[in-house]
């Protein structure tokens, strides 16, 4: 039978040494950086090093196993894939903001079967495998009890085009009167891994790549979240990602429809 814990371990090392690669070069890494979709979409030069050490080791680790990574691209396979965000939270990582990570998932036939989330800023490590449970430093993780919306705390993001924007603006500020308090923080593999330890009740984004969601989402799943990831529910869009506690799942759910989410 298939155990996927010790692409776990493998997962995690190299996360945390292109972590410490990413800690190391912010220094020069920031004052040497292009932009991707648009003006606010930045990539620096440690956003490459970093996925280009964690393709290296891979390479040395899994030999012959494809890669997908947000800045060299690739596809995802039948059979193994990595994939890989070198640097989830660029803009955050840019301004000197620690909430920022390291993403490297294992995913069978496209789905997570592994993921590790390392958050450089603190050495934290997230981590789960498919049927075996998440973990914040070996610490078992569990999404919140919270079977109230309007005591609920939600995390979001938003798009880079300044016009969808303004669209999920205005959708967030209907959903602001139906929930205690809304979460911006810029980094959605960590957002994902919140929603797992019950620091957010529930969190969606729209636009997000596979790399952004791969390992966190498991980690939500894992620790009991609904996830629903892009393509899933088109209610709220074809590209949303959506994880909250079971509690909450369906009536926040219907909250975003109904503030006109799926529209944005």
């Amino acid at each position: 039978m298939f155990d996927p814990r010790p692409l776990v371990d493998i997962a995690s090392a190299i996360g945390r040494e292109a972590g410490a690669l990413v800690q190391r070069m912010r220094a020069s890494a920031v004052v040497s950086f292009d932009t991707k979709s648009t003006s606010t979409d930045v990539v620096t030069a440690a956003d490459r090093a970093s996925e280009q050490l964690v393709r290296t080791r891979l390479s040395e680790l899994r030999p012959g196993e494809p890669v997908l990574g947000e800045e060299e691209g690739g596809s995802v396979v039948e059979g193994l894939t990595w994939v890989v965000d070198p640097i989830d939270g660029t803009v955050n990582y840019l301004y000197g903001i620690p909430w920022y990570s390291v993403s490297i998932a294992a995913q069978l036939d496209g789905e997570s079967v592994a993921g590790a989330v390392f958050e450089p800023a603190t050495g934290r490590m997230w981590t789960a495998a498919r049927g075996h449970g998440s973990f914040l430093d070996g610490s078992p993780l569990r999404v919140s009890t919270t079977t109230d919306l309007s005591l609920s705390l939600l995390g979001y993001g938003f798009a880079y085009r300044p016009e969808r924007r303004q669209r999920q603006a205005d959708a967030w500020a209907r959903m602001a009167a139906r929930v205690r308090d809304l979460r911006r923080a810029g980094a959605a593999s960590l957002d994902l891994c919140s929603v797992a330890a019950g620091r957010l009740d529930a969190y969606t984004e729209h636009g997000l790549g596979r790399w952004d969601w791969a390992a966190g989402g498991l980690i939500a799943a894992e620790a009991g979240a609904v996830v629903r990831l892009p393509g899933s529910s088109p209610e709220l869009g074809e590209d949303a990602t959506f994880a909250a506690a079971p509690g909450i799942a369906d009536a926040m759910h219907s909250a975003l429809v109904e503030s006109g989410y799926g529209k944005v």
